[in-house]
């Protein structure tokens, strides 16, 4: 306590301290423009900055509100489990750090798979959960994305893939690389039937997940200023040992060279999807009938 505060009658140092008093998460700082937003109205702008327009991080369940209607949405394959098959260890147990992060984030892998309408068009929607080993692919991740693909043949819907991860899962080491041929082989499956899959990119998609599912969409779509690539810039540039040009990686440079079809916001995804699902279901459906 400092003198002034010895000398103040307690009255005035309990206003004090009641005014200098901010709850916590009140306000949202953008890492982007370092604009302060209200946090209230940060998560209505579904956690877009109102000022620069950045797309910040959502989870996944919170992207399936966004997207899918909420009459009847449901979640699906969800009693498909992570396993520490290789008894792998650093700093700590694989097996430990699954439980931890399970508790933590509260889901049982980095993907979610939904069953659910999209302006009442009928869809298949897998979502990564970055906040679950930064949505690497496992194991789970491969055998939920196979497995979704093999329920939109049956059902003959369109699937929707919503990626954000940071790759394949080190602690799953070969098993979790063998997810790349798996899902790509999957998807091969799903085109062979002409059923469509539209692929939306989201901050961050790198390394095993950019360099197979992510990227074999009928239709690849990008939020702004996502980072998207194999490995990251920093990476390139210390291994060709120079400057790699402004918004290397960024979806909009990959919309420029061809790489992506179209960048959509947050806020217009959900009906933009619905107008492009129901056009790719109706040649689907023309195409069946001839």
């Amino acid at each position: 306590m400092s003198w002034l505060d010895k000398i103040l009658p307690s009255r005035i140092r309990a206003n004090k301290e009641e005014k200098g008093s901010v709850p916590d998460g009140l306000w949202h700082k953008c890492i982007n423009c370092d604009a302060v937003i209200y946090r209230a109205e940060y998560e209505k702008n579904l956690n877009v900055c109102p000022k620069c327009n950045h797309h910040g991080r959502i989870s996944a369940r919170k992207r399936a509100e966004i997207i899918l209607d909420s009459d009847d949405k449901l979640e699906i394959l969800n009693n498909i489990q992570p396993v520490d098959m290789l008894n792998f260890k650093d700093n700590e147990k694989y097996k430990d750090k699954l439980i931890s992060t399970q508790k933590r984030t509260g889901e049982s892998d980095a993907m979610l798979v939904f069953k659910g309408n999209i302006n009442k068009i009928p869809v298949i929607t897998c979502i990564f959960e970055y906040s679950f080993f930064g949505g690497s692919m496992g194991s789970v991740v491969g055998e939920k994305f196979s497995s979704a693909i093999k329920i939109c043949i049956d059902e003959k819907k369109p699937l929707i893939c919503f990626s954000a991860s940071g790759g394949a899962r080190m602690q799953e080491s070969l098993f979790s690389l063998f997810q790349m041929a798996k899902t790509s082989a999957s998807l091969n499956n799903l085109s062979s039937e002409g059923l469509p899959y539209i692929s939306v990119l989201t901050d961050p998609t790198m390394g095993g997940v950019s360099a197979s599912l992510a990227m074999l969409g009928d239709i690849n779509i990008a939020e702004p200023n996502a980072l998207i690539g194999f490995a990251g810039p920093r990476v390139i540039e210390q291994t060709v040992g120079e400057k790699l040009p402004k918004g290397f990686q960024k979806s909009e440079f990959l919309q420029d060279h061809g790489s992506i079809d179209f960048i959509l916001d947050r806020n217009n995804q959900k009906n933009k999807l619905a107008q492009v699902i129901s056009s790719l279901m109706s040649n689907y459906n023309s195409e069946k009938k001839s």
